[in-house]
């Protein structure tokens, strides 16, 4: 197999004959080349702004401490910033031993001196400032502003108040985490993924942007550099740095200019035949084409953050969040404390009452929204993770800051399947055409909800289904199996509602039951309800509402035959009867000639003859 030239996107520091060496360096485009150490994710010292031309220090210094300290060599913090450069401190007056003619060295009882000063709170001056005060004109009656005349808080550290929080990284532990103005806890913990600027903050590696950028290029035949960047969701910037990379190894050529702008990201860029033979050995790799995966650590310390668990969710919240909904008081009194603990809820019933619309109005009583990446990159291999049919986007208000977009700002969501459930759509799916995993339903629904509707019908059998689901609904961890038989934790910070209308006693077990906390019965609708809810189909159908009709649908369909009410039925039979008016040409309302079409078609039962064999059949 032939080598391939291979270098690493440019950067400052090689010269034009280290260069020519790294073109002649032949490697195999499956080396990774080492991440280089940068220092990025400190915050930038806060700078102090400048004080009032001849204002006071005020109060009394602070006396000189009687104990030492060496000078320090670290960076100064945060609450001093000198816009001049320091000179550099020579061995001997870092070691105690000053030059003549040499300022003494900066220690941080000088800083605290000059702290206690700048936040110590006004008072008399002493009487041997009195004539350098008066020394200037105009200095004698001018003080610090009413705000700062007030002082520091009070309280045991005497540095002053702590800075206002910085924009962008706060320390390699806290990457992606930005804290929100306001005073609510939860704002301010809130997770917010900062914008990466080099590689090392986006937490991949050259090789990999490398091959997102020309499977981009490849599967579009030829793009613009700025379509490439918005491919990818990564920074211009960023992006225009590795085609540089590419064009210098002849992978990709510039085929001309985009027709609006100048620069690097309105070029239109295609590949060369020098990449045949390495595209072929990417794509047999890995087919993904998207967004830029995030990490699989980040994910995680993501999905904390925005924990399902422990809401305050109030009985007055909950009312507006279910829309048109008819609910029990015992509905709320039941499905509050499940929601507020993020525990596991069962639900049980007799069918079409609503126990799927019920979980629905659940899931918009969560406040807030989330961050959901589009992939994830897991051991060099790509999990896709934003779906558009269960994730509803958010549209960023104006003056939104700035944040990653690899992630998608949205909804909680609610992931709902039924009896199409089984096992194998519970872990991770693998496609060997297009060698990327797709991530499962209740991976998905992190920091959110999930509803196994239909609790029963599945495929697969109602005690395989409960042994699969015990493990996370314990443990709050969920592991996952990859193609390679690696085992992956993955949390499991999900709400789980279980739904079902069979009897439960042939269904659940007590190691079950005691792992779902909270169960709760939803029961038919009474008369007074069945109106009720006939009266909102009405409203949202556009039909005018008439109690009389629906008491001779009640006295003649139900009570004759002893048939149960239930949520649905209001709705469907509405729905019959507007078809059949618009058959017959007619106007929708409530008729009773077409109250009564509609139950003809609607209640129908299939009972068996007595006598069904096929001698009998045909003798009829």
């Amino acid at each position: 197999m032939a080598d391939f030239t291979r270098r690493p996107p440019p950067g400052p520091g090689p010269s034009s004959h280290d260069a020519e060496q790294d073109l002649n360096r032949n490697i195999t485009p499956l080396e990774t080349p080492a991440a280089t150490a940068n220092s990025v994710f400190s915050a930038p010292p806060r700078p102090r702004p400048p004080a009032p031309a001849g204002a006071p220090l005020g109060g009394e210094p602070r006396p000189e401490p009687t104990r030492s300290r060496p000078a320090q060599s670290a960076p100064l913090p945060s609450v001093i910033f000198d816009p001049m450069p320091r000179p550099r401190v020579p061995p001997a007056q870092s070691a105690g031993v000053a030059p003549p003619g040499a300022p003494p060295p900066f220690s941080e009882e000088m800083l605290d001196v000059q702290t206690e000063r700048r936040t110590a709170p006004p008072g008399p001056p002493p009487p041997a400032q009195e004539p350098e005060r008066r020394a200037a004109p105009g200095m004698e009656r001018r003080g610090p502003p009413e705000a700062d005349r007030r002082g520091p808080p009070a309280g045991p550290d005497r540095r002053g108040a702590a800075p206002a929080p910085q924009q962008g990284y706060a320390g390699p532990e806290r990457r992606g985490v930005r804290r929100a103005d306001g005073s609510d806890a939860s704002a301010t913990n809130r997770f917010w993924p900062a914008q990466p600027k080099t590689l090392q903050e986006s937490g991949l590696n050259a090789t990999f942007v490398e091959e997102l950028v020309l499977k981009a290029i490849f599967f579009a035949g030829e793009m613009r550099g700025m379509d490439v960047a918005t491919r990818l969701q990564l920074p211009s910037a960023l992006v225009d740095e590795v085609i540089e990379g590419l064009r210098r190894q002849k992978y990709i050529d510039i085929r001309g200019g985009g027709g609006s702008g100048v620069g690097r990201s309105t070029m239109i860029y295609q590949l060369t035949t020098f990449v045949t033979d390495v595209l072929r050995q990417i794509l047999d790799r890995n087919r993904y084409n998207g967004p830029a995966p995030v990490p699989f650590n980040e994910w995680v310390a993501a999905v904390k953050q925005q924990t399902v668990r422990g809401n305050r969710i109030t009985r007055h919240r909950m009312q507006d969040k279910f829309g048109d909904l008819i609910i029990r008081d015992y509905i709320f009194d039941g499905i509050g404390p499940a929601m507020n603990s993020g525990r596991a809820i069962f639900f049980y019933g007799p069918p079409g009452n609503g126990k799927t619309a019920i979980c629905q109005g659940m899931v918009n009583c969560y406040e807030g929204d989330i961050f959901v990446p589009h992939a994830l990159l897991v051991d060099d291999f790509v999990v896709k993770m934003f779906d558009a049919n269960i994730h509803r986007a958010v549209e960023d208000e104006p003056g939104m800051p700035s944040y990653d977009r690899r992630w998608v700002r949205c909804r909680r969501p609610l992931v709902v399947v039924g009896g199409e459930l089984t096992l194998e759509m519970l872990d991770l799916v693998y496609t060997p055409e297009v060698k990327y995993y797709e991530a499962p339903f209740q991976m998905k629904a992190s920091n959110g909800m999930l509803l196994i509707d239909d609790f029963g019908r599945q495929k697969v059998s109602p005690k395989d289904l409960l042994n699969r689901w015990i493990v996370p609904l314990e443990s709050d961890v969920d592991i996952l199996t990859l193609h390679t038989g690696k085992k992956l934790q993955v949390p499991f910070d999900v709400f789980a509602a279980f739904s079902t209308n069979l009897d439960p006693s042939a269904l659940v077990d007590d190691a079950f039951l005691r792992r779902v906390r909270y169960k709760l019965e939803v029961q038919r609708p009474d008369e007074e309800q069945f109106h009720e809810i006939f009266q909102v189909m009405c409203r949202k159908r556009g039909v005018p509402y008439d109690a009389r009709a629906v008491d001779y649908l009640i006295d003649e369909h139900y009570r004759p035959h002893h048939r149960p009410f239930a949520a649905c039925q209001p709705r469907d039979l509405l729905d019959q009867v507007i078809d059949m008016a618009n058959y017959q040409g007619q106007t929708p309302r409530l008729d009773p000639a077409l109250l009564d079409a509609a139950v003809r078609s609607y209640f129908v039962r299939f009972d068996k003859p007595a006598d069904s064999s096929p001698t009998a059949a045909s003798a009829r």
